[in-house]
């Protein structure tokens, strides 16, 4: 879809939530505490969230709900459990490094 990855190609790190996901506050959260300045788009609050959403499903394999679906560097990286689990391997910061997101 033209819409997704024309936003994906604006920012280092794109984050699609929906307004009332506490999945989602959790990654943007932590995007926020470790410096990074990420685009945030609340599919519940898009013109064409809906067709986004279902966008994102299919790029994530099916997986509903589709959100939080996470770029990085113009590549998805997955939902949540991914972005946790690069973090805690300590594999998150120098991949935000490498797309330009982190600077130190």
């Amino acid at each position: 879809m033209d819409r997704v990855a024309k936003l994906v190609s604006e920012r280092a790190v794109v984050v699609f939530t929906t307004s009332n996901c506490s999945m989602c506050h959790s990654v943007t959260s932590l995007f926020s505490n470790l410096g990074v300045n990420a685009a945030v788009h609340e599919l519940d609050r898009e013109a064409r969230g809906r067709e986004m959403e279902r966008e994102l499903a299919r790029m994530l394999g099916g997986r509903v709900p589709a959100v939080p679906a996470v770029f990085i560097g113009g590549d998805l990286v997955g939902g949540t459990n991914r972005v946790m689990a690069l973090h805690l391997a300590g594999e998150l910061v120098p991949m935000l490094k490498k797309a330009g997101a982190l600077w130190l």
